[in-house]
């Protein structure tokens, strides 16, 4: 990567190895910049995550100004474990601003607001390599105004199978009268965003979502699927709970923690086909900005009714197609089925009805290191070399598990292919460090307390 300087300096410190940049005309304190953030294919600074941030900064900050950002801080750089702050640090410049937002829990947090491309810098200082606005505006906290398509593959799973269901994605969207905004995830996935008028609550735009990925998932059985449970899951899933409140994802030009710096690139519709995530990276994304701008200017004039989808919600449930499964750490909602995945259910005693088979998952690891837990699942395959040409790879799952202030790896295998006389039998997961082990457990208890509303 060429290393183009985009703020002016200041001034130095050696004693305590930190600069002041002038970020139209504000000064930004980067501390430690030589500080190595990637390490594992390309050679980044922090100094150069924040050359990137301002060297794109009109289009990064578009789709995170006025909105309540949640803090992902890479401390330790993209190689290490990063964790969500979503209260505002005490010391932040007198010009950043601040907003206080409510979460499901009851509780409340006094979040950053990025106006300008000053902000930006400041929050990627504090180890923020990836932006996760929520989808509303300061002004009006209980409204989303953007409606948030997320294309998440299985395993499996290949990007041409992507492309193809955003396409269709794109074509219902245009049948009800919105106008979706793709780009590629960074990662293995991509979003599309949808800007809608902030007339609707959370339920409702996440109720319109749920609709898309139902409607989706029976133009493209087999390609595409709403299932929330892993182990029902074929093909691309749509994540429609994204959209429950609390929920983000990256935003445009984030840089994600992957060894090539890729970034979550905005794309034309006529890039889609033929797109490669890959080509885009911190590396290549100035140049690209350089010569064509933002693909997403224009967005915000864009806003139309979510009243078509939710029409198609109203559809799917006068068909008997109720509520689908909210995260774990909201309370249970009207009309939502058990929340217990498929392979733990019990089948009630009143009903004689043949019981439902359960999926044979076992746990493998449990770590805030990703790392270590395909170590772990390593280890168990050498352990057990039989089973595995018995393993489809939709039989590995991989969960990226967010706990309420940082995320861990979780990896099960599914033993419905292996023969059953083969099957080993259960271990103790290896490791074995959810971090969020004593919260869950917690929140447990509270809700088989009497008179805990569920």
């Amino acid at each position: 990567m060429s290393r183009v300087r985009t703020g002016s300096l200041v001034g130095m410190s050696e004693d305590d190895d930190a600069m002041t940049i002038d970020v139209e005309g504000r000064a930004v304190r980067i501390t430690h910049p030589d500080k190595p953030y990637f390490t594992r294919g390309v050679q980044l600074t922090k100094r150069d995550i924040v050359d990137y941030y301002l060297a794109v900064a009109p289009g990064a900050v578009a789709p995170i100004r006025d909105r309540p950002i949640v803090l992902k801080r890479f401390v330790g750089g993209a190689d290490g474990q990063p964790f969500y702050q979503k209260r505002a640090p005490s010391k932040r410049p007198d010009w950043l601003r601040t907003v206080t937002l409510s979460f499901p829990s009851g509780r409340t947090a006094e979040e950053v607001v990025v106006d300008d491309a000053a902000g930006l810098a400041f929050i990627v200082n504090l180890g923020c390599i990836e932006l996760h606005p929520h989808p509303v505006r300061t002004g009006d906290l209980d409204h989303p105004d953007e409606l948030r398509i997320d294309l998440d593959p299985t395993p499996g799973v290949d990007w041409p199978d992507i492309r193809r269901v955003a396409l269709e994605v794109r074509a219902l969207l245009g049948e009800h009268g919105l106008t979706g905004w793709p780009k590629t995830s960074g990662s293995r996935g991509m979003h599309i965003n949808v800007r809608i008028m902030p007339r609707w609550t959370f339920t409702e735009v996440r109720r319109a979502a749920l609709a898309v990925s139902r409607e989706i998932e029976r133009r493209m059985p087999g390609v595409a699927t709403s299932k929330w449970w892993k182990e029902e899951r074929q093909g691309v899933f749509l994540d429609y709970n994204q959209n429950a409140k609390d929920r983000t994802t990256c935003s445009a030009y984030s840089v994600r923690p992957l060894p090539d710096a890729r970034v979550s690139a905005p794309l034309r519709w006529e890039e889609v086909p033929d797109c490669d995530p890959a080509d885009f990276t911190v590396a290549t994304m100035p140049a690209r900005y350089a010569v064509m701008g933002d693909p997403h200017d224009g967005i915000d004039a864009s806003a139309a009714s979510l009243e078509p989808l939710l029409e198609l919600a109203a559809r799917d449930e006068a068909a008997g197609l109720g509520d689908a499964p909210w995260p774990p750490h909201f309370r249970k909602m009207d009309g939502e089925g058990a929340r217990v995945a498929p392979s733990r259910a019990r089948r009630p005693a009143a009903k004689p009805k043949a019981p439902r088979v359960k999926k044979p998952l076992i746990t493998i690891a449990n770590s805030p290191d990703r790392d270590a837990a395909l170590a772990g699942l390593e280890r168990w395959k050498a352990r057990h070399p039989a089973i595995v040409p018995h393993l489809e790879p939709a039989d590995v799952l991989i969960d990226a598990m967010r706990g309420r202030s940082s995320t861990w790896t979780r990896v099960r295998v599914n033993l419905e292919h292996v023969p059953e006389a083969e099957r080993p039998a259960r271990e103790m997961p290896d490791p074995d460090e959810d971090p969020t082990r004593a919260w869950r457990e917690a929140v447990g208890k509270r809700e088989q307390a009497p008179g805990s509303g569920r």
